[in-house]
């Protein structure tokens, strides 16, 4: 690993220190911190000095590097962000930074149409008009849905050096259905994305399902170097192919689900279809379509169906059928008023 990229890793290391206001940082902490980061990017023992310290304190105070960052000392001993909103990830681009995405992305768009980048087309086009953006002061023209307040974002990179250096994670975990917090070792197998919401998807170790544990759920999490990576060939597309979300009942099969959709909504899901399996079966007179789909009915695909509310009727399989007419006859009884409404 080269020196700059050291360096790097330090910055940003201390920067995640110093936002964190709940804990008093001392120059020990703060060498002990990047001393930690590095090894859990490179895997080696690499101690961090005092000096190096402080001369990259000295750095992301200064505009050598554009950061100017407003760290303080107090008590003569404790360092903190003057201002608590402060990161350096936060600082601008500089021109020359721009100039050089520009040029990455301008070599990157020559082999778009190689399959091996057909995966990451839109990531270019997304990457292309933020810079362009920032280049000319102007609203990006791609507008992206993002939740701000997701919690758990800061834990991707940490499970993500996790899998790729194939180390066993130790969680602190709170679902939404216990009142305490749990604790256990955890193999991570694959980082997952739906509807906004990120998973790690792996292992407990002993137990034969996979889980998938949400990232706004996790409490706290720690590397456990004295137990062995079971490396098993996970495949995600392959367990994820017949499900829509996140949740497969493993010991289910995937049942063909047929499907009647309104002439209103019938243009939506010819155009973006619910499923990779989706077949369109019949186009009726009044514009409304039937269309069937294989998969597992899970918790995500109920929530799907129950989306589009009267413009979808489920007609078969009998049991899928039963029980979105329940959940609508329960979702009906909101509305039923016990009593007469009060003028």
């Amino acid at each position: 690993m080269s020196q700059n990229k050291n360096a790097l890793i330090r910055y940003k290391t201390i920067d995640k220190c110093l936002q964190n206001r709940y804990r008093q940082w001392t120059l020990d902490d703060l060498m002990e911190a990047c001393s930690e980061a590095l090894f859990e990017y490179e895997g080696k023992e690499n101690t961090v000095s005092k000096r190096t310290t402080q001369l990259d304190i000295q750095l992301m105070r200064s505009e050598k590097l554009g950061y100017n960052a407003p760290i303080v000392v107090y008590d003569k001993k404790f360092y903190r962000y003057d201002d608590e909103e402060y990161s350096i990830t936060d600082i601008p681009l500089t021109e020359t930074d721009i100039n050089v995405l520009t040029e990455t992305v301008s070599m990157l768009k020559q082999f778009k149409d190689f399959s091996l980048f057909s995966d990451v087309s839109d990531i270019l086009q997304r990457l292309e008009d933020k810079i362009y953006a920032e280049k000319s002061h102007t609203r990006p023209v791609i507008y992206l849905d993002k939740n701000e307040n997701l919690k758990g974002l800061h834990f991707l990179d940490v499970l993500y050096q996790a899998i790729v250096k194939k180390v066993i994670v130790v969680m602190t975990y709170k679902s939404f259905k216990s009142t305490v917090e749990n604790s256990f070792t955890f193999t991570p197998f694959v980082l997952k994305e739906f509807n906004n919401r990120w998973f790690l998807v792996g292992r407990k170790p002993g137990t034969r399902s996979i889980s998938n544990l949400a990232l706004d759920r996790i409490i706290s999490v720690d590397f456990d170097f004295s137990l062995p990576y079971i490396d098993e060939d996970f495949d995600a597309e392959r367990y994820y192919k017949d499900v829509i979300g996140v949740t497969v009942n493993e010991g289910l099969r995937a049942d063909t689900i047929r499907l009647w959709i309104d002439k209103t909504n019938a243009p939506y899901v010819i155009t973006k279809p619910l499923h990779a399996s989706q077949v369109l079966e019949e186009q009726n007179e009044d514009g409304s379509i039937i269309i069937t789909i294989k998969l597992k009915v899970n918790y995500e695909f109920e929530r799907l169906v129950l989306g589009f509310g009267d413009g979808i009727n489920v007609v078969s399989p009998n049991y899928f059928r039963r029980r979105i007419k329940k959940k609508l006859e329960e979702a009906l009884k909101h509305y039923t008023p016990t009593e007469a409404p009060q003028d």
